[in-house]
């Protein structure tokens, strides 16, 4: 996208065609290689569906993440986030089954409620939109929606046989014939051979109250500090009170969009057109609702930061090495940061710049932070070859 940024170009008339998509799965094969090679642990994709602006270009993270772990050697493939009410959640759970089982162990299983109408409505589901009268009823089938898939996909998981009852889904349906008998419970073939951990994003106080007692990890992203820490803290409070206490830094991961240069002049050159061009796309959906004015006060829901907002309130980190170092730095002291998730593919960076910024964050960024870029074991289990 040579032109991201371009204040004359709106972000929705904007398509790409089926060449571009294609070349940026090939971005993505290159871009895995490389952070394996240079020793981050996991590389996330997102999922979308019908987005041919040419943002969001990825509908299937389970099995495009599959194909990047025959590509790479000890690179773990996460979904950040596969968009459950858009799923079917018996099909969801075998796919991840199966991806797990063939790469060894090395699958991330992330989930959310997603937020895009044109996605959720086509593929047989809603979600919240701000500017529908049906807003509030949407979400709460959505809500409705994920949670019961989720309690679906946990049981399918982790017992021989099961069944379920809920308003949303009942498995297996009543009155099912099979050869003279009926179906009374299910066994999903197959299942995971290891405990899967899952994460999901928590944004609003519904969510953040329910990730910890659902046993989910939580992933926050594009927050202000105060409410960054709130949240932060209420999750350890909850695990708390239900007995399972954990360490500050633990089972919460923090998503920084990051963009570092030599200098500061040079983060900024590259960096505030794709920020620009990443936030006009997004603003629409609220995903920067979390800033705050220079008064303090709340910003609007459809809220569109200038990168001197993103960076000033720290909720970006694009500048020098040292500016860098410093951002996080601070998320680290604040909550005790253990697990970062770096957002380095901001609109217009090339292969090889994107394969730079990787490069220079394991190379002169961890190093300035005194960390060291080391791997999670990999599971005792094999990949079928």
């Amino acid at each position: 996208m040579p032109d991201a940024g371009d204040p004359n170009i709106d972000p929705t008339e904007r398509r790409y065609g089926n060449d571009d998509v294609i070349e940026c799965y090939r971005n993505l094969v290159a871009w895995s290689r490389t952070a394996d090679a240079l020793g981050y642990d996991t590389m996330w994709l997102t999922e979308h569906h019908f987005q041919f602006e040419g943002y969001e270009v990825l509908p299937n993270l389970v099995l495009f993440g599959q194909h990047l772990a025959m590509q790479t050697k000890n690179l773990r493939l996460g979904q950040m986030f596969n968009v459950i009410p858009q799923w079917h959640p018996l099909r969801l759970a075998e796919d991840f089954a199966l991806a797990d089982i063939i790469t060894g162990g090395r699958m991330e299983f992330g989930v959310g409620r997603g937020t895009v109408p044109r996605e959720a409505w086509s593929l047989g589901t809603v979600v919240a939109s701000g500017d529908n009268s049906m807003s509030a009823e949407h979400d709460r089938i959505n809500r409705q929606t994920f949670e019961e898939s989720m309690e679906v996909i946990k049981l399918a998981w982790r017992n021989e046989r099961f069944s379920y009852r809920g308003k949303q889904f009942v498995f297996p349906p009543d009155e099912i014939p099979d050869r003279g008998k009926y179906v009374d419970d299910l066994t999903l073939i197959p299942r995971p051979e290891r405990h899967i951990d899952v994460y999901q994003p928590v944004t609003s106080p519904e969510t953040i109250e329910y990730v910890p007692r659902a046993g989910h990890k939580a992933v926050f992203w594009l927050q202000n500090a105060d409410s960054q820490k709130e949240k932060w803290d209420r999750y350890g409070a909850i695990r708390e009170e239900m007995g399972e206490p954990v360490a500050p830094g633990e089972d919460r991961c923090l998503v920084l969009n990051i963009h570092v240069g030599k200098t500061r002049e040079a983060a900024m050159k590259k960096g505030a057109p794709g920020h620009d061009e990443f936030a006009r796309f997004l603003s629409p959906y609220g995903r920067f609702s979390s800033y705050r004015n220079p008064d303090g006060s709340k910003v609007p829901f459809n809220f569109c930061p200038t990168v001197e907002d993103s960076v000033n309130q720290k909720i970006m980190a694009i500048g020098s090495v040292d500016d860098v170092v410093d951002n996080i730095g601070f998320w680290r002291d604040l909550l005790d940061l253990k697990h970062l998730c770096i957002f380095f593919d901001f609109p217009g960076v090339t292969r090889e710049e994107m394969n730079e910024q990787m490069h220079l964050v394991a190379e002169e960024v961890m190093p300035k932070l005194g960390e060291k870029m080391e791997r999670r074991p990999l599971p005792n289990l094999q990949p079928l070859v």
